[in-house]
């Protein structure tokens, strides 16, 4: 018999799909089989199971033998062929968070649900001309989750493997002087669709710089080549939005910490073979990467607007001795 539901009770059951927390048994994080549970709500049982997967295997890349698309395919690719600076999911996704999903609660941390996320993700590799009508039409964590999705699928992480070790070195340093000419140096350092792509996502997280900042970014651009001109055009484009995430934490509870805990080991990741090496390492040792990799991107956020001209003219040397 199939019973016919109301809109409240629809409503009622998008809610607690999307919103319903649920904490595991500790036996169940310790086993790999599914677990069965049931929810209950105003009425309503939902039957579901789950399964504990480490951070580690969660967060593992999964690229794509395929050039058609953008999930799985290298940054360089996708921008070359949209002759774009930006990939054009970033764009949207940021566009459609910044358009109202500013003042959710959890932003960015709260997951939305999978099958919304992975039919954005088609949507997006097919290139379908409805993309901009479903953005406007799903709930935004799915938005949010799929911008995520689309940065752990990446071959390599955004700041490449390459760099890996240097972030890490470079985030170590004790002095104040020596630590900013190496992340700097870090930055100049990145090939330019990861450097502009990484960029573009920092202005959006972080605060909109001040009017100072703004007339130092101006007099920069005078004597920029024109990926440079881009990178300020993307930033001063930006500036003139209302917020950023971290600027209604108040209200999303996103403090720049919480965006760093989210995204840093998303963006920065060590290679297949450097994860190989770490499995029979303790999970402290593990743990240890991951609390540097928030920092990495923490300290980004957390520094002051950058001058883009500096950045791409200064040629400082840094030693990574602490």
């Amino acid at each position: 018999m199939r019973k016919e539901f109301s809109t409240e009770d629809k409503q009622t059951i998008i809610r607690l799909k999307k919103k319903e927390i649920n904490q595991l048994d500790p036996q169940a994080v310790q086993s790999k089989n599914w677990h069965m549970d049931v929810i209950e709500m105003n009425g309503i049982k939902v039957e579901f199971s789950m399964k504990f997967s480490s951070r580690d295997m969660s967060l593992k890349r999964t690229p794509s033998k395929k050039q058609t698309g953008v999930f799985g395919v290298k940054i360089s690719v996708v921008t070359k062929r949209e002759r774009s600076k930006v990939p054009y999911i970033v764009r949207q996704c940021i566009e459609e968070v910044e358009k109202r999903g500013i003042e959710e609660v959890g932003i960015y941390r709260i997951s939305g649900v999978a099958t919304d996320i992975q039919a954005l993700k088609a949507v997006f590799d097919a290139n379908n001309k409805d993309i901009l009508m479903m953005l406007s039409d799903m709930d935004i964590n799915a938005i949010a989750g799929t911008l995520k999705l689309y940065f752990r699928e990446l071959p390599e992480p955004l700041l490449t493997d390459k760099l890996y070790l240097a972030f890490m070195e470079g985030i170590a340093l004790s002095d104040p002087a020596a630590k900013e000419n190496c992340m700097m140096h870090l930055l100049r350092s990145l090939p330019d669709p990861n450097l502009m792509t990484f960029l573009f996502l920092l202005q959006h997280l972080k605060s909109s710089p001040t009017d100072g900042c703004s007339q130092s970014l101006t007099s920069a651009v005078l004597c920029c080549t024109p990926v440079i001109c881009y990178i300020y055009h993307v930033y001063s484009q930006h500036a003139i939005a209302e917020a950023r995430v971290a600027e209604k934490e108040p209200i999303n509870k996103m403090s720049l910490h919480n965006l760093a805990t989210v995204f840093g080991p998303t963006l920065l990741r060590p290679s297949e073979v450097e994860s190989k090496g770490h499995t029979n390492l303790a999970s402290d040792i593990w743990s240890h990467d991951v609390m540097a990799q928030v920092q990495v991107l923490l300290y980004y956020l957390q520094h002051p607007p950058i001058s883009f001209s500096e950045l791409k003219r200064n040629t400082l040397y840094y030693s990574t001795d602490v």
